[in-house]
């Protein structure tokens, strides 16, 4: 049987990667409430190019995602990793010297094209046992919520005290924590893991791609991320304007975070527990159009705005944990690694749309306009839940094969046939089985007693 007890290098390694992470996405994030209002006084800033230099980290995030992903199996996942926080830095520091705003659209740029997210989780695989690969996954995925958290509290506080400068050169000195965490915490991995459950295998693009439910799941993520950056376009400046001074937003940030991390809780034990995830999922869309209807008939009423701001993140909070753990469950046996890169690349998509568009609707109509359209688009995205189907209630397991088992149709056929399996894909050139499970029917140590019992004498 195995040990489910994780070893001090998995510890380590988890704690290692899941803070590379961490840092990283808090040096993206600190500037989306600020750049709005301080991002103004910057040299040729308009409302459309300020929306830009939100966006367009995702845009180049989003084309280097996959590709980068891939080289890290050539190259290794350390050294893609050092180079993409110091690619990172180095936008982060263009950003922090210009007094152009096209300055900061390079800097972003940058900052984006050091697409390290896939190699973090090779390398993350390459160092946990498979046993204990999903709590070191669900680490990381945790992780990613509380730095949006403290971002959004932390990008006004700093800016408000060494201004908008002194916050990327901030951003900077956080990737270069990064690579020095890299280099000196995070352990040397013995042997390189191919999994296609964390990592993305060529070829494979096409299956996930004409796969239905994945694409609407997808493009929920883009609508997600669309939604979010539009409306911060909009909302920094909106709550100035209502009374709120740009120093004291980010106490809105706290309290508004804190209500929905609490609130996320009872929505993700009801979807899970009594499987209504997709009931939960249709919820959370409209909550996100009540929250942008909110926000448009508030006009400059800060409590009107403040209880908006609270229902949208609400909303967005519940989503960000729902949407990867129902891309793991519709994801094909072998496929769940390639489903989450497009998955990713979805995500950062949404980023660029919605940074640009909100940007130029704001230019062109202020934040009712902004706000109307994504009212249309959360319409248009609740009309698309409303065709998904119930996710079948399932996890995914690689099983490594001991080499006195036979990699054949029979034992394919006998893991098929065990009570609470789904799907199986057999690899025979990586020895492995990719295995879909009810939980509640069976577990890893059944199928491995199962698999255990087909050797060959």
């Amino acid at each position: 049987m195995n040990d489910f007890q994780m070893t001090p290098e998995e510890r380590k390694a988890t704690w290692g990667l899941g803070t590379v992470f961490s840092l990283r996405m808090l040096g993206m994030f600190m500037v989306l409430p600020v750049l709005t209002t301080y991002g103004m006084s910057l040299a040729g800033a308009t409302e459309t190019l300020i929306g830009l230099a939100i966006g367009i980290y995702g845009l180049t995030q989003a084309v280097f995602q996959i590709p980068f992903g891939l080289v890290s199996d050539r190259i290794g996942r350390k050294p893609l990793i050092v180079g993409g926080l110091l690619i990172f830095a180095i936008g982060s520091a263009i950003a922090a010297m210009t007094h152009s705003i096209w300055g900061v659209i390079l800097g972003r740029a940058l900052q984006g094209s050091g697409a390290i997210a896939a190699a973090v989780m090779a390398l993350l695989s390459d160092l946990t046992r498979e046993q204990n690969r999903t709590k070191a996954m669900a680490f990381i995925g945790v992780s990613f919520g509380i730095t949006f958290a403290i971002a959004m509290v932390a990008g006004p506080v700093i800016t408000q005290a060494i201004g908008l400068s002194g916050l990327f050169w901030m951003i900077a000195a956080l990737a270069l924590a990064g690579i020095v965490l890299t280099l000196f915490l995070v352990p040397v991995p013995k042997h390189h893991v191919l999994n296609r459950d964390s990592g993305i295998v060529k070829g494979s693009f096409r299956k996930v791609l004409a796969n239905s439910r994945l694409l609407k799941l997808n493009f929920g993520i883009l609508c997600v991320h669309t939604l979010l950056m539009s409306s911060f376009v909009a909302l920094p400046p909106l709550m100035e304007q209502a009374g709120l001074a740009r120093s004291d937003q980010w106490k809105v940030y706290l309290v508004t975070m804190l209500i929905s991390f609490i609130s996320v809780v009872p929505f993700i034990i009801y979807a899970e527990k009594q499987r209504r995830m997709k009931r939960v999922f249709q919820i959370c869309v409209l909550l996100m159009l009540i929250a942008e209807i909110m926000l448009w008939f508030a006009g400059f009423h800060l409590w009107g705005i403040i209880a908006g701001v609270q229902v949208f993140f609400i909303a967005f909070n519940v989503m960000e944990a729902l949407l990867p753990s129902l891309i793991s469950k519709e994801s094909p046996a072998g496929y769940k690694g390639t489903a989450m890169g497009v998955y990713s690349t979805s995500q950062f998509l949404g980023v660029a749309l919605g940074g640009s568009l909100g940007g130029f609707f704001y230019s062109h109509g202020g934040a009712a306009i902004v706000f109307i359209s994504c009212g249309v688009l959360a319409l248009i995205w609740f009309l698309v839940s409303l065709t998904m189907q119930e996710p079948p209630y399932v996890s995914s397991l690689r099983l490594v094969l001991p080499d006195n088992v036979a990699v054949t149709p029979e034992l394919e056929r006998a893991l098929k046939q065990h009570s609470g399996v789904a799907d199986v894909v057999l690899i025979p050139e990586e020895r492995t089985a990719y295995v879909k499970i009810d939980a509640r029917i069976t577990n890893r140590g059944e199928l491995e007693l199962l698999v255990a019992g087909q050797a060959t004498a």
